[in-house]
């Protein structure tokens, strides 16, 4: 299916665009090499963050939450990759799953792990509190809620601010998912 805006050149944006473009650039050289590139060969944004610039002052906005849920979490990363690989195999979203497929290798999970995930098989996982967060975030990733019980075994083993985070990185992931869906973004 093709995309249903095209990729903004950076001719072409406004200043409030260009301004954006630029905090996000930088944000991405600050975070070190990306697995895939955030710009084309022509300087277009790719992923969810051409959108962004459709409205500048909100994609700021959802590109700082995005730092914080990336890089401002209790998470190690793998649990931050098993999260965030269950939204995409719940919303079937192929460009969040490349990327942090390619992440979550990065961060140590096997192959094996990565498509029990995908596939919403039973992982295996030697860590107790990673085996929560994937119980956890395919539950909310699902139904956009927890269960009491489940609520209970989420706090359990990874406490209530963890927790937190771990509602508010799947939900950021889920809309970054639908974005992605309603625009057609494919790289």
């Amino acid at each position: 299916m093709p995309a249903r805006v095209d990729a903004l050149r950076p001719a072409d944006l406004t200043d409030e665009q260009r301004a954006l473009y630029d905090r996000l650039l930088d944000s991405a050289r600050a975070t070190g090499p990306r697995p895939f590139p955030l710009a084309d060969d022509e300087g277009r944004l790719r992923g969810p963050f051409n959108g962004m610039l459709l409205s500048p002052e909100l994609g700021d906005s959802l590109q700082e939450l995005g730092n914080a849920v990336r890089y401002r979490t209790g998470f190690t990363a793998r649990q931050k990759e098993l999260a965030i690989l269950t939204v995409a195999a719940q919303e079937h979203s192929e460009y969040e799953w490349a990327v942090h497929a390619h992440a979550a290798r990065g961060a140590g999970l096997t192959e094996e792990q990565i498509e029990a995930v995908r596939a919403g098989a039973a992982c295996p996982l030697e860590d107790p509190s990673e085996t929560a967060v994937l119980a956890a975030a395919r539950e909310l990733a699902a139904t956009g809620d927890l269960t009491d019980t489940a609520f209970a075994e989420a706090t359990a083993a990874l406490g209530l601010n963890l927790l937190y985070e771990l509602v508010t990185l799947v939900g950021y992931y889920r809309l970054i998912a639908c974005q992605l869906r309603v625009l057609r973004v494919t790289d």
